[in-house]
């Protein structure tokens, strides 16, 4: 008696459980394709087929596109011409004989570019001061799934940073990334934008779409730097003391000579108005300032007495002969 109730329920137990268990690598179905990507609201088909004949009855499961079961046919299709469900889950299934059952997942992403991206400045406005840490902010609103986007950072054609996401969620979402630079003097002038990208993999669009944001023009403002601090200069005709130095905001000049304030505000200054000697010049501007010393020395020579001696013994050498 107890092995007669062993084997009834093997007979009606085991087959429903293949119908809850069946693995797709076991399960004589065929999805063509097999995953699908698709836009919001755009148009999916998938077949689906078999290759065991007779069976009793293939259907697809979805929330949308939903096909009813078909009794011995090898093939069956799943057709949305606008599909909005973002967390649909189609399954194809077939009933074996003695009431197996077995199916088949069709993994399908949905996804939405996003509608802006945008960069700016956090707590900020007007110029950077160079070597200051500064916070730029992008803006990627509403663009899903998240789990395949790729925020990238680029000054110019250069890319700084990139940042991926662990979530989940197949909706829509809106996402903030930051980026925190220090800029320099050759920055002024650089423009900063970040890029949203979404790879969605080798049966998603061709390239992966991107969308990139406005550039970020930075302006930056620094304070003089001479490239040297001391310069020795022959007087000559055509010679000049040149002390001019890149500063953003322009610099201001200013000249000394020893004690004496030279009322000059050019900063280049013709060397035949001057006499030899050391000359400062002072660059400056709200950021602080930087000097410049030139030593001016005299192109004349003066002769010495073992000159003088030479020049007269060649003369008078020169007579003799003669």
């Amino acid at each position: 008696m107890f092995q007669h109730l062993i084997g009834f329920i093997y007979l009606f137990a085991v087959p429903q459980l293949l119908s809850l268990t069946g693995a797709q690598d076991e399960c004589p179905l065929q999805l063509n394709p097999q995953r699908v990507v698709v836009r919001y609201a755009g148009s999916v088909e998938v077949n689906c087929n078999t290759s065991v004949l007779p069976h009793n009855g293939m259907g697809w499961e979805a929330s949308e596109g939903a096909v009813p079961k078909i009794i011995n046919q090898s093939l069956i299709t799943w057709r949305v011409s606008n599909l909005t469900e973002w967390d649909i889950k189609p399954v194809c299934y077939i009933n074996l004989n003695k009431g197996a059952q077995c199916q088949v997942k069709l993994p399908v992403t949905i996804y939405k570019t996003p509608d802006s991206v945008s960069i700016s400045t956090v707590n900020h406005r007007g110029p950077m001061i160079e070597g200051q840490q500064y916070e730029l902010q992008c803006d990627v609103h509403d663009v899903a799934p998240v789990e395949y986007l790729t925020v990238k950072w680029y000054k110019g054609q250069t890319l700084l940073h990139q940042t991926t996401f662990s979530d989940t969620v197949e909706t829509p979402v809106n996402k903030t990334v930051t980026l925190l630079i220090r800029p320099d003097r050759d920055d002024i002038g650089a423009q900063y934008r970040c890029e949203a990208e979404l790879d969605l993999g080798a049966e998603g669009p061709q390239p992966s779409p991107k969308y990139s944001s406005e550039p970020l023009n930075v302006k930056v403002y620094y304070k003089p730097r001479h490239s040297r601090s001391t310069e020795t200069i022959i007087k000559d005709e055509k010679g000049v003391l040149n002390c001019t130095v890149k500063a953003n905001p322009a610099p201001v000049y200013t000249w000394s000579s020893g004690h004496l304030n030279l009322n000059i505000s050019s900063s280049v200054i013709k060397v035949s108005e001057l006499s030899p000697g050391n000359y400062t010049c002072t660059a400056t501007n709200i950021l602080g300032s930087d000097s410049k010393v030139f030593i001016l020395k005299s192109t004349g020579i003066r002769p010495t007495f073992w000159t003088v001696l030479t020049v007269f013994q060649l003369s008078v050498a020169l007579i003799s002969v003669i």
